[in-house]
Order: structure tokens, then sequence, then C-alpha cells
């Protein structure tokens, strides 16, 4: 059976099918390499495996902020994850990139397909060259039809193109899962600040209480002329030192607990009724269990990210590739045209009207295979490959540097906190010292065995070696807060949980149409090659 074409050329449908056919079967190759993840350096113990305080046993990071046994603490990081700002641009970046992924599925699908429709008034000029006086110069014409053009995926660059969106959708989850550990270790830091520096200024006003007594003492003996003037300069001099310090720790403060708020999502002045009022700054577990440094490759974010990265820049290789080869396509066009043209000549017909359009004597239709080859590119082509090449090479040292990183940001956290743990021991020793000493100057001040300078020494070194000690308990914290963080700990409190919130998601319905890309099931990571199919589908 054929098939009349406009311009005259007769295409056989029986003819077309096999061709089309032929041609989908050849395409089952892709050009560009396959992506293999690449090899990155691994250390096989902790350099710090020997201390009896860390435990290369398999543990479970999903909450480590439970370790430290605080309730607001575990109230904060919740609140954290449900409302911080950067983490929901995060989230919405996923909802970006699985539309992106949907740009690259539909071109496996033909290209360009369009419906068409015109109705044209058409008048020709009487005294034109080669005019006949017995056609009708003056006439209407409709035409209705479907237009189709696919370009065969002969090369594989559609298909790469998809796998590369696949890279990139997986790349911006884990980037998601990066900004929530880094989320979840910032709450936790700047809580550990806050609890440190109230411990701070409640010390520096006890100091300030010593000393104001010991003031008090120096006058009485200046008064009863045991002692000079001097005695009593020095301990104003320490007393005003002692409390310029207060308003310097409360401006920290302050500070600490503004960008706490900033971490919530929340105004400033709403984290005073969450904090609850001053309590002691938590106490670090004995020993942590860190598993082993083989498992940060398979837990940290940032290296699923690089990693997802080069997946995604590997395929875009033969994406670039493809372009040095012929493009095998597909066109056709069908279609219904008539017009109320009368042709009067002695012989012809008399002539068709716009009502005939669905007439079967109508339709009109052609189509057929066509090929573009790019030849004359002068280097165009493959310098593009050349730069995707670099690119790729460019994430695969990313990849191993990020490797690298982890690897150390977990040793310095880890010795950080073993050693900031004794570093508290002997500063303990220090201010239970220096407290004694304090009490024993003040004796023997009073008795007039020593000088106020043995007092004014010691109450120094008493407000210096607290302080110290204070700050120190909180570096323990947050050495261990950043041992954890170094580990990749804390973006598992999103699984089964949705990317975006509810009420985000609403918003967004109402402005624009989703389809199913709001469906929580359709934002989770794909557990089976068979789900990623079905997770890249075309939302028609």
């Amino acid at each position: 059976m054929t098939s009349r074409i406009r311009n005259g050329i007769m295409v056989s449908r029986q003819r077309l099918m096999p061709l089309a056919m032929a041609l989908a079967f050849v395409a089952g190759c892709a050009v560009g390499p396959d992506y293999i993840r690449p090899q990155a350096p691994e250390q096989g113990e902790w350099l710090e495996r020997e201390d009896p305080k860390i435990k290369s046993e398999p543990v479970d990071l999903s909450r480590w902020w439970k370790t430290l046994e605080d309730p607001v603490l575990d109230a904060l990081i919740e609140k954290g994850y449900r409302q911080n700002l950067t983490l929901r641009i995060a989230g919405i970046r996923i909802l970006e990139a699985r539309a992106q992924l949907g740009v690259a599925v539909g071109s496996l699908y033909p290209q360009y397909q369009a419906a068409r429709g015109s109705l044209s008034s058409v008048s020709t000029g009487e005294n034109q060259a080669n005019s006949t006086p017995a056609l009708d110069l003056r006439y209407r014409e409709a035409d209705l039809g479907f237009d189709a053009t696919w370009e065969l995926d002969f090369w594989g660059k559609f298909r790469r193109a998809v796998e590369s969106g696949m890279g990139n959708l997986d790349a911006t989850v884990a980037s998601y899962d990066d900004i929530l550990v880094t989320l979840t270790a910032d709450v936790a830091r700047a809580y550990v600040l806050i609890r440190t520096l109230e411990a701070r200024l409640e010390i520096a006003r006890e100091n300030a209480r010593i000393q104001g007594r010991s003031l008090q003492i120096a006058e009485v003996r200046f008064k009863a002329g045991e002692v000079t003037e001097l005695d009593v300069a020095q301990a104003r001099a320490l007393l005003g030192d002692t409390q310029a310090s207060i308003p310097r720790i409360e401006a920290q403060l302050r500070r600490a607990k503004n960008g706490l708020a900033l971490l919530l999502g929340i105004l400033p002045g709403s984290v005073e009724r969450l904090l609850g009022g001053p309590r002691p700054i938590p106490k670090a577990p004995p020993g942590v269990a860190v598993g082993v440094p083989a498992e940060l490759l398979r837990r940290r974010p940032d290296i699923r990210f690089a990693e997802r990265q080069l997946a995604a820049q590997s395929a875009l290789i033969g994406v670039a590739k493809a372009d040095l080869y012929p493009h095998f396509s597909l066109f056709g066009s069908i279609g219904l045209r008539s017009s109320d043209a009368a042709i009067t000549a002695a012989g012809w017909p008399g002539g068709s009207s716009l009502s005939d359009i669905w007439n079967s004597d109508s339709l009109e239709f052609f189509g057929g295979p066509a090929f573009t080859w790019d030849i004359l590119n002068y280097g165009r082509l493959r310098n593009r490959v050349r730069v995707q090449d670099a690119r790729f090479q460019q994430l695969v040292v990313n990849y191993q540097n990020t490797v690298l990183r982890a690897s150390q940001e977990a040793e310095d956290a880890m010795v950080a906190f073993l050693r900031s743990q004794q570093e508290v021991e002997y500063l303990s020793e220090s201010a239970d010292a220096a407290k004694r000493s304090v009490d024993l100057s003040l004796t023997q001040y009073r008795e007039g065995l020593v000088d106020y300078q043995r007092v004014i020494d010691s109450q120094r070194f008493l407000t210096q070696a607290q302080d110290f000690l204070t700050s120190t308990r909180g570096s323990v914290l947050t050495n261990l807060i950043g041992m954890y963080k170094a580990l990749g700990g804390g973006w598992e409190i999103r699984k089964g949980q949705d990317f975006v919130p509810e009420e985000i998601k609403k918003e967004m319905k109402e402005r624009t149409n989703w389809g199913d890309l709001l469906i929580p099931a359709a934002l989770e990571t794909p557990a089976s090659e068979k789900d990623r199919v079905l997770w890249r589908s075309p939302d028609w």
C-alpha cells in the first residue's frame, strides 16, 4: 500500500517500518566511557587507635547528639532540621534536579511533534509572470495536520544525557545530606558555646564578688592605718578588670544566641524560650565509638557528592562524542488540505470546497529517514570532547582530595578531642590549686603576713584558670562534635522524610503544576536499578 506525498513522491509504509526498527536496533550502542568509580586513598586504621577512649567498633551516628544526654539540644536540632532555610533551599534544589532529569528523559522520545492548523486567504495578481487566465487567483485554503521529527539515539547521546541527569540528581541529594550534617553540628556547637559562655559569665561574676570582698578588706586595713592606699588601688584595678570582662562575655553570649536563632530559622528574640535559662555544659561520654576509616567513603555525604559529580560528568563525555558521528532521524507529516479554488478551464474539474477537507481525497502525508553529519567543524566537536574529559579529570582529582580531606578532618578532630580532655584534667588541678591559693593569701593578708600583691596575683590567676578551664571544657565538646561531623553523622535523620516541607509544596502547587514530583515517594533515593528507571519516567 502506498500513499501520495504532497510533492508527488511516493512512500511505502511497509518500507518505513522495517527501516525504523533497524535504526532503533542499531541504536543500542552508546559512545563515551562507561563510568567506573575511581580509586581513592584508603586508611586502614585510625592513628589514635591505641587510645582506650577510641573504639573502632560498628556505630550508628544517625543521632550522635543523643550521647550528650541533653533534651534541650535534642529539641534544638529537631527544630533546626524542620525550619533551617538553607536546608530548605537544598531540598528545593532536589526538585529542580528532578525536573531537569525529566527534560533529559523527554529527549529520548520524538523531539519535535506539533499539531498544526491554518486558514489562509490567497490573492494572486493577474499581471504576474506566467499567469494563466483559467486559474482561480483568489481562494481560501484550510490545512490541518501533525508533524514529527525523531532523532534516533543512535550513538547514545540522549541516554548519556539521562545518565548525567541521574548523577546530577544523586549529587543534589548528597549535597542536601552534607548541609544537614553541617547543620546538626553547627546547632550543637552553638548550643555548647552558649552554655560555655553562660558558665564563664557566672565565673566572672563570682570572681568579681570575691574581689569585691578583698577590696573591702583592703579599705578596712587602710582606714586602720595598717596598709597604704596602694593596696586599695590595686584591689580596685583588679576588680575593674574582672568587671569589664562581664559585658564582653554578655555580648558574645548574645551573638551566639542570635547565631543559633538563624540556624533554627527563627527571629533572635525567640531563642530564649527554647533554651530555658542557663544550664550546665553537657558532659562528653568517656569513650567514643568511631567505626573504621573505610566507612567514611560510605557515610560522608561530601564524598558521595564528589563521586556523583564524577558520574554525571563522565556521561557528558559521551554526549559530546556523539556529535562527532552522523545524526539519524525519522521525520513525517500527515494532514488534511482543501481549498475553495474554482478552476474553470475547459476540460478541468469544477473545483472544491473548504468543507471537503474531511474527504479522503484531502489526505496527504510524507515521511522518511534522514541524516546530518557535521563534517567540516574545524576541530570544534573534538575540542568539546576534550573540554568534557578535562572537567572529568578535574573531578577525579577533586574526589580523591575530598577523601583525603575527610581523613584529615576526622584525625584532627579525634586528636583534638583526646588532648583537650587531658587539658581539662590538668586545668582542673590548676584551678583547684588557684582557689586554695586565694584562700591562703587572704587569710595571711588579714594577719599581716603577706602584702596585698600576693592576694592580687592569686586572685588574678584564679580568674584566668577558671575561665580557661571552662573554655576548655567547651572545647572538649566542640571537638567531639567536630569528630562526629568529620565521620559524616547526622544526615540519616531525613530518611523516610520529605525533602521539602508541606507548606512550601502547597505554595508551589498553587503556582505551578508539578505533577507527581512533589510526592515524597518520588523523592526517595531508588533502591534498585528498576526503581531508578521508574524514577526517571517522563511526566506526561
